[in-house]
């Protein structure tokens, strides 16, 4: 301690005959977490000893993320039981029943999209520990393998009396060079948030874990043949109005990874497709 009054005593002396030489020079020494501040002219001086920056702009404890854009692969964990699928499947004759393999996804074609109008972090406990929450939509889009095809009603194209009133799926006649689902969804996320450096995020790691919930507003079935060109069929083909998923968000310094799972099928009835997505996030937190 007596140290480090000597060392102060000498460097406010230092200075003192520093002012006297430059009478209007305003100046400020800083030495490990000590910091001097020298004011005025030798007629009137101010010289502040200061230990620690005092002068570091305090964190807002409510932060907001505009317009954030996930990019990632769309998929599903397939928990149907085709023996019991009901009157949603309908098969042709003469061909096998639909099974999980009309199912099947390209992978690398399926892809989610999803862009957050806004995202905001409020400060729990010293803005290490954050609840976070926002809006947007999610954009899924599934691409076949199969020749699948959506119905919305009426009756089953390749038979005579059959008639529906309620959507179905069949096998079509033709090959598609492309065929997908698309369903988009309104969604509200709500995640608990644990940073470790909540002052120098890109030199941190941060995790977030928690819920969201989404509305369904819109589905399609998108076709490409040769035979019929380009089809895009907008109506309702028997999903979930209302979607629950598990959501996390992993960063790894500037780089920001997202993830979601739904323990429930996206479909109302006979099909149990439980869909997950994996990706990026492009976030300036």
């Amino acid at each position: 301690m007596k140290k480090l009054i000597l060392l102060l005593a000498m460097a406010i002396i230092c200075l003192n005959l520093w002012a006297q030489e430059e009478p209007n020079k305003k100046d400020t020494i800083r030495v490990g977490g000590l910091i001097i501040i020298k004011k005025g002219d030798k007629k009137d001086r101010d010289v502040t000893v200061k230990i620690g920056d005092k002068d570091k702009k305090k964190k807002s404890n409510v932060t907001t993320n505009w317009w954030i854009v996930d990019l990632g692969f769309a998929n599903y964990n397939d928990k149907t039981n085709y023996a019991n699928a009901g009157s949603y499947l309908v098969n042709r004759p003469g061909y096998p029943a639909l099974d999980k393999n009309d199912f099947k996804l390209k992978g690398g074609k399926s892809v989610n999209v999803n862009i957050w109008v806004f995202m905001q972090r409020v400060n729990l406990i010293k803005h290490y520990v954050n609840f976070e929450y926002g809006f947007g939509v999610e954009l899924n889009n599934y691409r076949y393998k199969s020749a699948i095809n959506y119905n919305e009603d009426g009756p089953v194209p390749y038979t005579v009396n059959t008639q529906t009133n309620a959507p179905f799926i069949f096998r079509d006649s033709i090959s598609f060079s492309k065929n997908k689902l698309a369903a988009d969804y309104a969604t509200i996320p709500v995640m608990l948030n644990f940073v470790t450096n909540p002052h120098q995020h890109k030199k941190g790691v941060s995790l977030g874990l928690g819920v969201s919930a989404g509305y369904l507003y819109s589905q399609r079935n998108k076709q490409v043949s040769s035979e019929r060109g380009k089809l895009r069929n907008k109506g309702d083909y028997g999903l979930e109005r209302f979607k629950f998923s598990y959501v996390a968000e992993l960063g790894l310094g500037p780089v920001m990874l997202y993830g979601s799972y739904s323990p429930r099928s996206i479909y109302e009835r006979s099909l149990d497709i439980r869909p997950y997505n994996v990706g990026f996030r492009f976030s300036y937190w």
